[in-house]
């Protein structure tokens, strides 16, 4: 069976962007925040890379947690390899 093409597929119309953080500050509602130990954290990206919202930063030299969009779900203490990031129950 020959699967059909890109010229035969169904055009569904555009995809609109999400209503995303960037327009919403969301992390006053979080549970927990982590809190990066820079004397571990190698710059390895991998926090960066997969946070959902884009509230981890980098400013050249050192990442970072922009808190005000931080929703506290914890993929970037769990992506960390070398455990630099712990989650830490937010203050009320």
């Amino acid at each position: 069976m020959k699967l059909p093409g890109w010229k035969e597929l169904v055009n569904i119309g555009p995809i609109l962007p999400a209503q995303t953080s960037k327009e919403y500050k969301t992390g006053d509602w979080r549970t927990f925040r982590p809190e990066i130990d820079y004397n571990k954290c190698t710059t390895c990206m991998f926090c960066w890379l997969f946070c959902p919202d884009s509230a981890v930063k980098f400013d050249g030299q050192k990442v970072y947690i922009d808190y005000d969009y931080c929703k506290g779900c914890g993929v970037c203490a769990a992506e960390c390899p070398v455990k630099a990031i712990t989650m830490k129950e937010e203050e009320k």
